[in-house]
């Protein structure tokens, strides 16, 4: 399956585009797409702990802007929206 990772906030920096383009099983969950994310950042970023440890404390969001958990199902070509937390002082 294709997905379509539309970026958000500091995730912004893994592309010089708003969105990047990942191939995926069918039936992968979020948590494994976080996976697929975390070995690209590994292999264009040098493993950046920054742009990982963003990656690994986001949300996603589904095409109908709903907050989904690491067990969802994606099991079909769709865009995905990755939400980093935003902090503030």
């Amino acid at each position: 399956m294709k997905i379509k990772l539309e970026l958000f906030g500091a995730s912004k920096d893994l592309s010089d585009k708003e969105f990047l383009e990942f191939h995926l099983e069918e039936k992968s969950s979020i948590k494994e797409l976080r996976k697929t994310i975390i070995n690209y950042v590994d292999q264009n970023f040098k493993g950046n702990n920054n742009l990982k440890k963003i990656i690994e404390t986001s949300a996603f969001c589904s095409e109908d802007n709903n907050i989904i958990s690491e067990n969802y199902q994606i099991n079909k070509d769709q865009k995905i929206g990755i939400i980093p937390p935003i902090g503030g002082g």
